[in-house]
């Protein structure tokens, strides 16, 4: 059974009645605000928006009803993955209402419904930037400890669940083909949807959080079939292995929020989704993710859907845009160096954002070895942090590989390197990155992982 919300206001009067004489006007209003709306709600749905579990619950739904009537939904779907994840992992000072909003959800149990991850944290002891800069962090996130309670009490799975990347098998949070999932933080949107096969429309930090909490999300956008064909088909026709991220960077800048149908990678990554074609495309679609606003792509022959349906997926009237080396080169060349200093020396390389795999780690452990030793250094000329997820560093720092690179001056960190440079100190510093979604978002220089290893084994480019 259902119930339309363009019901009547004297059905909505009368159940308002019914609740505590206290919360009659307020939750009078979370119902007849929405009386005009499209969008049907099952009756369960409609109790919560009425007050049935509390004022927290109504005012959580209520919030995704407008939300789902700003992008003409016209239902709701439940959220079905195993677990959540929450973009907002900073305890900055400034984002009392935040704080105070989930005393609320807390203090009346409306809880998430799922356990759930959370982006990485902002902070690391192993990581300084200097005497001051350490003062300032201490200022900005402030609130951290705060903040990391009272996620918590809401749901959050462990103590290490803190990773952008938190569809790895050590981190445990992986959807299952058609999960509907209410996640925010882009590059896991972007490689749920694509690589995955999961469901999920790019959502806005705390949005994801309603969403677990209500247990169900507006259905439109990428949660629909519709929301999933390709307006775009690009054709890859370099003469190498495109660089992840200058191939997303690229697609990302052409079409925007559009979903492409990416043809020609099967000639580099091959059939199979092994581990070495997710690690390309985690890298590749957090690219398009932040350089455009790309929430799925399909690559022919190798993403799910894509070899399910094939070129079925495609609009009739898709453009076509033709990626080929001149093309990438422009690209890399278009990107801005806004340090004070164009031609400092670079005192600081971040390698891995999105978090980097168990498999990235081991292979950047033996190409630095190598460039290291070929260059007569036994450390890193570039102060040098890797990061990846607490539950890949945990079992990273067991191997030889990871004793090699601490031996290099390498720091294995599990930091936000975004959350780190957004120290206004920080963004003065000349940082390298081999990160196009670090680069886009902060004052960081970057680099090819080639040319980024060149720099941190002390050659010359």
């Amino acid at each position: 059974m259902t119930v339309d919300t363009t019901e009547s206001t004297s059905s909505t009067t009368e159940r308002a009645q019914k609740a505590s004489a206290s919360s009659t006007t307020e939750r009078a209003s979370l119902t007849t605000e929405s009386t005009s709306s499209s969008l049907v709600l099952t009756e369960e749905q409609q109790a919560l928006l009425d007050g049935a579990k509390g004022e927290a619950m109504a005012k959580v739904v209520k919030v995704l009803v407008m939300y789902g009537e700003t992008f003409g939904a016209t239902r709701m779907v439940p959220v079905t993955s195993r677990m959540g994840h929450l973009v907002t992992s900073f305890g900055l000072s400034a984002l009392k209402p935040v704080y105070e909003l989930l005393d609320g959800l807390i203090r009346e149990g409306a809880l998430s419904q799922q356990q759930f991850t959370v982006d990485p944290r902002p902070l690391d002891a192993n990581v300084k930037a200097g005497f001051i800069a350490d003062l300032v962090f201490k200022f900005m996130y402030s609130r951290q400890d705060f903040y990391e309670k009272q996620l918590s009490e809401l749901g959050l799975v462990n103590q290490d669940g803190f990773t952008c990347a938190c569809y790895f098998d050590e981190v445990g949070n992986v959807p299952a083909p058609g999960d509907v999932l209410s996640w925010a933080e882009s590059s896991a949107v972007v490689y749920a949807n694509s690589v995955l096969g999961a469901r999920c429309n790019r959502n806005s930090g705390i949005i994801e959080l309603f969403g677990s909490v209500a247990g169900f999300v507006p259905y439109f956008g990428l949660l629909t079939d519709e929301g999933r064909t390709a307006s775009w088909i690009i054709d890859v026709q370099t003469t190498q292995k495109p660089e992840a991220q200058v191939l997303g960077s690229a697609i990302g800048m052409k079409v925007m929020e559009a979903v492409p149908y990416i043809k020609g990678l099967d000639r580099w990554l091959g059939s199979e989704l092994d581990q070495t074609a997710k690690d390309y495309l985690k890298d590749m679609g957090a690219a398009t993710a932040s350089n455009g606003a790309v929430g799925l792509y399909h690559v022919d022959g190798l993403t799910p859907e894509a070899r399910a349906l094939g070129t079925t997926l495609v609009a009739d009237d898709a453009p076509t845009y033709v990626i080929d080396d001149a093309e990438l080169a422009r690209v890399k060349a278009s990107y801005p160096v806004i340090w004070k200093d164009p031609q400092a020396q670079a005192k600081l390389a971040f390698v891995g954002c999105p978090h980097l795999s168990t498999a990235q780690l081991h292979d950047w452990a033996t190409r630095l070895d190598a460039a290291l030793t070929a260059n007569k250094r036994s450390r890193v000329a570039v102060k040098t942090v890797f990061t990846t997820a607490p539950a890949v560093r945990k079992a990273f720092e067991a191997t030889d590989d990871y004793q090699r690179l601490t031996a290099r001056g390498v720091t294995v960190s599990s930091i936000c390197p975004l959350m780190f440079m957004n120290n206004p100190l920080c963004g003065k510093m000349p940082v390298v990155t081999n990160s196009n979604k670090l680069r886009t978002y902060t004052t960081a220089r970057y680099h090819t992982d080639a040319e980024l290893l060149t720099l941190i084994s002390g050659g010359e480019l």
